[in-house]
């Protein structure tokens, strides 16, 4: 390996840290507080985004699903061929979108609007279409990606992952989730073995 290919690597890592301990500085709690009390009551949660901001939807979704709460991740190209069938009033829709005008989500805010969907938009432009239409706007704040061209999504996608897992927590607690919850749905694996022990 090239010294400079460790060095850039070994850049990556603090800049990811850097993007998550930043969290904790531009959290607002107020919105945070408000995401999380629909997640804890609503019933179902939809999380729906686009390439790597999707597929960290999707790990929040089945971590929903891992503490009993009805979640599911619906492709924004399923949801413009009839997926959004499955969003009903009262339903909280997750959307993830740095730009906030990700054009495949745009259709998706209005139905949900329409379906008088709760909307919780995780986001870096407050001025976008999302977040004036989503009615809790949960901030994100990159200051760079960890790639030496700044496109790849590195430090956005840790970032996000991370806000989500603070989310989880939190409704844990607001729901009370107990551990044997989780070792009666979880038999498979080392966790499974472990947790079901006789």
């Amino acid at each position: 390996m090239k010294e400079k290919s460790l060095t850039l690597a070994r850049e990556s890592l603090k800049t990811e840290a850097r993007a998550i301990s930043d969290i904790e500085d531009y959290l607002d709690e107020k919105s945070f507080e408000k995401a999380v009390d629909v997640l804890s009551t609503c019933a179902k949660t939809i999380t729906c985004a686009s390439g790597s901001s999707g597929i960290a939807a999707k790990k929040f979704a089945h971590s929903l699903c891992c503490i009993e709460r009805n979640a599911q991740f619906l492709s924004p190209a399923e949801a413009l061929h009839g997926g959004m069938g499955c969003i009903k009033k009262g339903d909280a829709v997750v959307m993830v979108s740095r730009g906030g005008k990700t054009a495949e989500l745009l259709p998706i805010v209005d139905v949900c609007n329409k379906k008088e969907a709760i909307l919780i938009a995780v986001t870096e432009n407050l001025n976008s279409p999302l977040a004036e239409k989503a009615q809790v706007v949960v901030p994100l704040k990159i200051e760079k990606e960890s790639d030496k061209y700044n496109v790849m999504a590195t430090a956005s996608f840790i970032a996000t992952v991370a806000v989500f897992d603070a989310m989880l927590v939190a409704i844990m607690e607001e729901t009370g989730y107990q551990l044997e919850q989780f070792s009666l749905i979880h038999p498979g694996g080392a966790v499974g073995n472990r947790l079901n022990q006789p």
